[in-house]
């Protein structure tokens, strides 16, 4: 018996999503109907976990900007068919249509472009947005490369993802021999004290653990802050005075900004300083992991050699 005049208490945002989740439905129906026939891909993300697609993914999300120049240095820009907000490397990302910033998802843009495969950012996107992606479906790979290992492996692994197996190989590999190249050309040479600077005001650093750090490293320097605790920890001038490192290397945050590098020059006492041993660095080429963190590493290789060479004699 029907009852024509009943009133649903169900609030509008609840059918709301209850309509998206039965259109989903029918999206990953049509999908695994459309891939029949197609090998099964099966891979382990950034997190440790399983990921398994009936087929290679044709319709991809890209949730950071290191994961849509990632998608395409393996060949699969094409197929990205959602980025968010500052995915601009290559210059053909500008040109995906935009599913928000990687702190706020718009959702109903997301599933509205039909993805078959969303690669997902763990440190960056916020957790709710991404369970209710994932609880509607979707596939979801997490992209968070921690060390250079992970970075080539990850290209790799997305390559087999999407369908560009040699592609992710071919980039994995240009990642591991570019590092073995650096490290044996620079690992045993004299140690250099570095500052890395990413931030002005609050003045902040990184420690060992970061990417960047892991460049340094490679490249024969010394982290003075590597020791702390917090990954990005932030500091008093006085202590970086104190510590009277041997070279500054700086950047902007997304955008270039040098002059944070030389504001350092009010302090002429510093060994830095004295030596002209300020570098600047583009934010691009160091703080996204992606292959161009090659061009920033053998940057700071450079700059770690200039400071070699401008040592007074007998100072190792």
């Amino acid at each position: 018996m029907r009852h024509p005049h009943r009133i649903s208490h169900t609030p509008p945002f609840h059918d709301k999503w209850a309509h998206i989740a039965a259109v989903c439905v029918l999206l990953v129906t049509a999908s695994v109907t459309t891939n029949a026939g197609a090998e099964p891909v099966t891979v382990t993300d950034d997190k440790g976990r399983e990921v398994r697609l009936e087929a290679p993914a044709k319709r991809i999300i890209s949730l950071a900007p290191h994961i849509t120049e990632n998608l395409f240095a393996l060949g699969a820009g094409d197929q990205i068919v959602g980025a968010v907000n500052y995915s601009d490397y290559p210059e053909a990302a500008e040109d995906i249509p935009r599913v928000g910033s990687y702190k706020q998802l718009d959702l109903e843009s997301i599933l509205a472009l039909q993805p078959d495969l969303v690669v997902a950012w763990e440190s960056g996107n916020v957790r709710a947005q991404l369970e209710r992606l994932e609880a509607l479906g979707y596939p979801l790979y997490f992209s968070n490369p921690q060390t250079f290992e992970q970075l080539a492996s990850g290209l790799e692994r997305l390559g087999h993802l999407t369908g560009h197996a040699s592609g992710g190989q071919e980039a994995g590999t240009h990642v591991r021999h570019t590092l073995a190249e650096l490290e044996e050309r620079y690992g045993e040479q004299p140690p250099v004290s570095v500052f890395y600077q990413v931030w002005d005001r609050p003045l902040m650093s990184l420690n060992d653990e970061h990417l960047i750090s892991q460049a340094i490293r490679l490249c024969g320097g010394e982290n003075i802050f590597g020791h702390l605790d917090t990954q990005v920890p932030r500091l008093d001038r006085e202590v970086v005075l104190a510590a009277n490192p041997e070279t500054i290397i700086g950047g902007g945050m997304g955008e270039d900004n040098p002059q944070w590098v030389e504001d350092w020059r009010r302090w002429s006492d510093m060994t830095a300083v004295q030596r002209d041993n300020l570098f600047f660095i583009p934010p691009s080429l160091i703080q996204r992991p992606t292959p161009r963190i090659l061009e920033g590493t053998r940057m700071i290789c450079d700059f770690l050699e200039t400071a070699r060479e401008r040592r007074p004699e007998g100072d190792e």
